[in-house]
């Protein structure tokens, strides 16, 4: 047995073991301290929990806990349009939820509108004008190797 004394402590150790807290980075500490876990858990098994029809518009953004780690307030980001589904549905949430875990960690959902910006489906590719010109330099290349990495290239641009 020896001692360990720093700056800030003075602690006993046993053949170099420690306590499995103080081996903790402190960022981890503080997460652990205010229930980081479950929000971890929640982002994890997000689609899991309330189902993929619920999951394609919205996701949980943060997670306000009491002391007492219980009845906190869950944060959602919900992409616009899609808050009165969501409004109809925060029991469901809500009880699916505290069900998981098995005891009563959400009590309330709040909404944040999300601004999605849609991409046109009609977006014209734009390597579809260049393809025929790559092409054709591509084939002028004297290394075989180089020659197909750049045709795979230009058939993952062309996706």
């Amino acid at each position: 047995m020896h001692n360990k004394q720093n700056n800030r402590e003075s602690k006993t150790y046993v053949q170099g073991l420690r306590p499995f807290g103080n081996t903790l980075p402190r960022g981890v500490k503080g997460i652990l301290k205010k229930n980081g876990y479950n929000y971890s858990e929640i982002i994890n098994k997000w689609s899991f929990l309330v189902g993929k029809d619920i999951s394609s518009f919205c996701y949980p953004k943060s997670i306000k806990m009491t002391d007492d780690s219980k009845n906190g307030i869950l944060i959602l980001s919900v992409e616009r349009g899609n808050e009165i589904n969501i409004e109809y549905k925060k029991n469901d949430i809500i009880n699916k939820i505290n069900s998981y875990f098995g005891y009563k960690l959400i009590k309330e959902i709040r909404l944040r509108t999300l601004n999605v910006i849609t991409k046109k489906k009609d977006t014209p590719n734009i390597l579809g004008k260049f393809n025929i010109k790559y092409k054709k330099e591509i084939s002028e290349i004297k290394s075989k190797k180089i020659r197909n990495s750049l045709y795979q290239l230009l058939s993952i641009a062309k996706k």
